[in-house]
């Protein structure tokens, strides 16, 4: 009879402990919990963000009303009416194909999008149904945009990475063959 009621001691014991350590834990952790008020910081980030908007639509409206310059007044003056910079014009780089053949070791038609490691013509097809025609358009063009062009392929292009693309492109539109070739030789199927 003693060693039945050790047996229901033995349980009774522990069990006790445990929820008397679990009822102060509770207590102890939610006594020291602190609510931390950024609710300052957040205003500030919020005043600090009209006043830019504020000032943006200021320049927006200036820019609007701003007068176009008189052709026949001095340089100087249309320097100091004009407070827009004109956009240089591009550089155009020509295409060698010569160049090209002796670096790729085969014969490149100017903005051949096959000639980027990773692009087969069916890839090629879907970047110009978007209007990606050239190696220069390549170029520009982000590396989440190249993704979204792929994606629009289905599901069977979701294997190719086209992290490299626009980089082997810019290669390609400024005439880098021997650059280019070195740097596909070098990599495994155009991947960084």
């Amino acid at each position: 009879m003693e060693s039945e009621n050790i047996n229901i001691w033995c349980w009774i014991i522990p069990l006790l402990v445990g929820v008397i350590c679990g009822i102060l834990g509770y207590l102890i952790g939610k006594g020291s919990n602190k609510i931390i008020d950024n609710s300052e910081d957040l205003k500030r980030c919020h005043d600090k963000n009209a006043k830019l908007k504020a000032d943006l639509e200021a320049c927006n409206q200036k820019l609007l009303t701003t007068p176009e310059p008189d052709v026949s007044s001095s340089l100087g003056s249309v320097a100091a009416a004009a407070p827009i910079a004109m956009a240089p014009e591009p550089i155009i780089i020509p295409f060698d194909a010569a160049a090209a053949k002796a670096a790729i070791g085969k014969t490149v038609k100017e903005n051949n999008l096959k000639v980027v490691e990773g692009i087969g013509p069916k890839i090629e097809g879907l970047f110009q149904a978007e209007g990606i025609n050239t190696w220069k358009a390549l170029s520009e063009t982000s590396v989440a945009r190249c993704q979204e062009v792929l994606k629009g392929g289905g599901d069977r292009y979701k294997i190719h990475d086209p992290a490299s693309w626009p980089m082997q492109a810019k290669m390609c539109y400024e005439g880098k063959w021997s650059e280019l070739a070195r740097w596909q030789d070098e990599h495994d199927h155009g991947k960084l």
